[in-house]
């Protein structure tokens, strides 16, 4: 069941968050980054943010958030991380199924990711697949844990 979030969910999310954040291979935040600042990125800043709760196990979560400020408040921004024990099952594919649908139904008209990192095979495969174009190249923009500076693309659907 994909549902919105509640603050007694985090103590599920924060691990979740940290063990994605801590490999610094696909998202841009620190990867010894503060649990305050986290939540605060993942649970405070956006607009709304939803867990995938499998018998009350929190498996993965999303945000959505507006990509800019005012006149670009209508094309919404979208993170998604799912527990490194619940890939492989479509959880990914699920989340962004459903955030898709929640972005219309918050009024949104497109969505796009800004830092989608060229290494990272999964999201290249399913973002794709599930209508996004790839926009843009931003060339050594993501500094990797492993490969150093890698390109990032920027990726856009229109909903």
């Amino acid at each position: 069941m994909i549902r919105e979030a509640r603050d007694t969910d985090w103590p599920a999310i924060w691990p979740i968050l940290r063990e994605a954040f801590a490999t610094g291979d696909t998202y841009p935040f620190p990867p010894d980054i503060a649990e305050d600042d986290a939540h605060r990125a993942w649970m405070a800043v956006p607009r709304a943010t939803y867990v995938a709760d499998e018998d009350g196990q929190i498996l993965g979560t999303y945000y959505l958030k507006p990509n800019q400020p005012g006149l670009g408040a209508h094309v919404c921004n979208a993170g998604y991380i799912v527990a490194k024990g619940a890939r492989g099952r479509g959880l990914g594919r699920a989340l962004c199924a459903h955030s898709l649908e929640e972005a219309r139904r918050l009024g949104f008209r497109a969505m796009q990711f800004n830092l989608v990192v060229s290494t990272n095979e999964r999201a290249r495969r399913l973002w794709p697949e599930m209508g996004f174009a790839t926009v843009g190249t931003l060339p050594g923009a993501f500094r990797h844990a492993e490969y150093g500076y890698v390109d990032a693309l920027v990726m856009y659907r229109a909903l």
